[in-house]
């Protein structure tokens, strides 16, 4: 098997646990395709443990079986876009606080091949939303799992923004921002701003606005295969569009299209481990 590994270089708590599971997979003859920046914090701590690593890249120029994600939620995000449009399973591993995306613990990563192997683990495809604006620059990319946030450059001025669904138009938001989300990410910058949780394999996208200036703008569930388009606009001569925190500025004015992308993310879970598991454990849901 040809495994893909992406890492955050915070792992020094799990130096022996990634040492003995990259021994793992030398002795079993999978090939192994690391990133650069990991590889490079590794060859520090644990050279040795790197033999079998067999291609060391900076970019998507690889091909892979399985894709491993070492860190929390963002390393996650960035190991979805370090896997593109190649539809790659992703399995998360945590090394970090909550880990919302990742299926195991850093003490299980040595036991991943054989859950694979004995079907203890399922693959969820999780949507993905592409945006397309005119001044949107590359190295912001495309393609957003968690959500897309627009939001006002200086902290006195609001933004409003004429938003469409589909050919139709919605409303015109008055806020301090405004959020679309997938369903993977109803539970990260959504929740915190009073959005809904959404099972995260449904196939739904959520507007919420940041701070509405009217207590109608209320967040709001719709069909990811509707586009949206959003015109924004503020006294300030720009607004700033973040893309799973990857952000820049865009001239008001500027029209925003975003749509569901034409792939999705395969997220590997626990075949036993529910969506309400994860709000109970990750979210102490429920907890008095």
């Amino acid at each position: 098997m040809r495994i893909a590994i992406y890492g955050s270089r915070r792992q020094q708590g799990a130096f022996s646990t990634v040492a003995s599971f990259l021994r793992l997979l030398a002795d079993r003859g999978d090939s192994v395709v690391m990133h650069r920046k990991l590889y490079r914090h590794l060859l520090e701590a644990i050279p040795q443990a790197l033999s079998g690593v067999g291609t060391v890249v900076d970019g998507p120029d690889f091909e892979a079986d399985l894709a491993v994600s070492l860190g929390g939620d963002g390393t996650f995000l960035r190991t979805a876009l370090w896997v593109g449009e190649k539809e790659i399973p992703i399995v998360g591993v945590n090394t970090g606080h909550l880990g919302y995306l990742a299926a195991l613990t850093i003490d299980q990563l040595p036991a991943l091949m054989d859950m694979i192997a004995s079907d203890q683990l399922c693959i969820e495809r999780r949507s993905l939303i592409e945006v397309v604006s005119p001044e949107m620059p590359r190295e912001v990319g495309r393609y957003a799992l968690n959500e897309v946030a627009i939001t006002k450059e200086e902290s006195a001025s609001m933004i409003q923004a004429a938003v469409h669904l589909g050919d139709t138009p919605l409303a015109d938001y008055r806020a301090d921002g405004l959020i679309v989300c997938t369903s993977t990410g109803s539970t990260a910058y959504n929740l915190s701003v009073g959005g809904p949780i959404v099972q995260p394999t449904l196939d739904v996208c959520v507007i919420s606005p940041v701070a509405a200036h009217s207590l109608s703008m209320r967040p709001l569930v719709f069909g990811a295969g509707t586009p949206v388009t959003i015109v924004p606009d503020s006294r300030a001569h720009h607004v700033r569009i973040a893309l799973d925190g990857r952000s820049t500025l865009l001239d008001v004015g500027t029209p925003v299209t975003l749509s569901r992308a034409p792939f999705r993310v395969l997220v590997m879970q626990l075949a036993c481990h529910t969506f309400a598991d994860a709000l109970r454990e990750k979210l102490h849901w429920g907890e008095n």
